[in-house]
């Protein structure tokens, strides 16, 4: 069984940045694709960023250009790197794996608040 442990959220001014980390124990498999999504009360969970085991990225429209996904294979671990937050960026976020091929499976984090202030 995957288990995802995120860390990193918290509170900081706009403008300021945050660095969010989830390590994955467990088998993820040699393809898989690790990703960030965020949630507010108001809007229903979005995709914000993710990356294949093979290092291909995609990003959300509305964190271009401020954000960025990383991993790291040895650890397991995938990171976010937010700068230029805006208030509007305030969401929980989440960790996911996706596992692909025969043991296909999908695991997510418990979530870890970022909240930015005007």
């Amino acid at each position: 069984q995957v288990q995802l442990v995120e860390s990193g959220g918290g509170l900081v001014q706009a403008g300021g940045s945050l660095r969010l980390s989830c390590a994955a124990s467990g088998s993820i498999g040699s393809n898989n694709a690790m990703a960030w999504y965020r949630q507010t009360p108001e809007k229903q969970r979005e995709l914000v960023a993710a990356v294949t085991s093979g290092g291909s990225t995609n990003y959300a429209d509305f964190v271009k250009g401020r954000f960025t996904i990383s991993r790291d294979n040895v650890k397991n671990t995938v990171y976010l790197q937010m700068n230029s937050l805006k208030p509007e960026d305030t969401a929980v976020y989440y960790c996911n794996v996706k596992r692909f091929g025969f043991l296909r499976a999908e695991y997510w984090g418990q979530g870890t608040q970022v909240t930015v202030s005007s």
